[in-house]
This record gives structure tokens, sequence and C-alpha cells, in this order.
């Protein structure tokens, strides 16, 4: 999934990203266009507000109300980190699906290393499953009568 990157609409939110190491940046700059391009083809998203949460770039869906906050940063540990709101059950569904296939942080963060590779396949379920989250569930095709 490569796709040209998407203006910067708040210049404060450029900066930080301007701001981090390129290997990290570039890390981080893939997860920003994952996220935009998830937001696209996802039913009921509408538009992506980014902006400045407790300092890091953050993905909020302001109009439709459907999904959860998605972070991007720095951990302390090194690497980079997509996070999730803690009290979502957004990382624990993903760990369920993954155990073993990403370094979590809890129920907040996957942490990656720079230069690494990212599973961009499993990553768009992620962000997918975040900025859906509060969406309800489509109806099924069953109907009462037939449920017995």
């Amino acid at each position: 999934m490569t796709t040209p990157q998407r203006p910067f609409a708040d210049p404060r939110v450029e900066a930080v990203f301007a701001s981090y190491p390129a290997p990290e940046r570039h890390g981080l700059l893939r997860l920003r266009a994952l996220i935009f391009q998830v937001a696209d083809r996802a039913n009921g998203v509408g538009p992506i507000l980014e902006a400045l949460r407790w300092g890091q770039p953050a993905y909020l869906t302001p109009e439709t109300k459907s999904g959860s906050t998605i972070r991007l940063g720095l951990p302390k540990s090194g690497g980079f980190a997509i996070y999730t709101h803690c009290r979502t059950t957004i990382l624990a569904e993903f760990r369920d699906l993954f155990p073993d296939e990403f370094n979590y942080e809890g129920n907040r963060a996957i942490h990656f290393t720079s230069g690494g590779d990212l599973p961009m396949p499993k990553l768009v379920m992620l962000v997918h499953r975040a900025l859906t989250y509060h969406q309800k569930p489509a109806p099924t095709t069953a109907s009462a009568s037939s449920v017995r």
C-alpha cells in the first residue's frame, strides 16, 4: 500500500512529524497514510481530523463519531508505535487474532522497530476496527421468525 502522502492541514502536526528521527518518521508516515487510506474506504467513517493529543499526532472521526482515537508516536523504549484508547477492546481483539506477531504494550499500543517491515494487511484490520469502533453492527439477514 503505497500512496502519496496527504498534505498536513495542521502545521503543528507537520512540525511534530518533522521533529522525529528519519527512520521512525518514515514508519509513522506509512501508518499515517494507512489511516487515511482505510478511512477513505470504510463506510460511515467520514472525514478524519488530524490533531495533536498528548503531543502526538492523533486521528479522530468528529463528524460521524464512528471511531476511537488513534495516535502515533515514539515510545520511550525506542522505535515507533500506534496507540489506541486503552479502555476499548480494540487491541485485545487484535491480540486475540495475532497473539505472537506484534510487540504489544498492554491494551494501548503496538511497538515497531525502525526500518522493519510493517504487516500492512493486518494493520488495515486494526485501523479499520479503531475507525469503526462505535458503529453499530450490521443487521443480520435472519429474521426473528427464523430463529427458534
